[in-house]
């Protein structure tokens, strides 16, 4: 599985990155936000936005996010 980690990336860089990281990669993907709600915000926007389902990695490991394409 593909993963992007956001740790270090600018609040600024962070949707653009995101949103070009689950366009242009194969299903399933990970992305480590850490703990920063609004790294969170931005991948759950985007996934709702481009119709990609979400969960958290773990029920211990709130800081990253896999993305899935939704059942057909």
């Amino acid at each position: 599985m593909e993963t992007l980690d956001l740790h270090g990336a600018r609040h600024d860089d962070v949707e653009r990155l995101v949103e070009n990281f689950i366009l242009l990669t194969d299903m399933p993907v990970k992305v480590i936000t850490g703990n920063s709600l609004f790294m969170k915000s931005v991948v759950f926007d985007l996934a709702e936005r481009h119709g990609f389902q979400w969960e958290y990695e773990s029920f211990w490991n709130l800081g990253a996010v896999v993305l899935t394409e939704p059942p057909p």
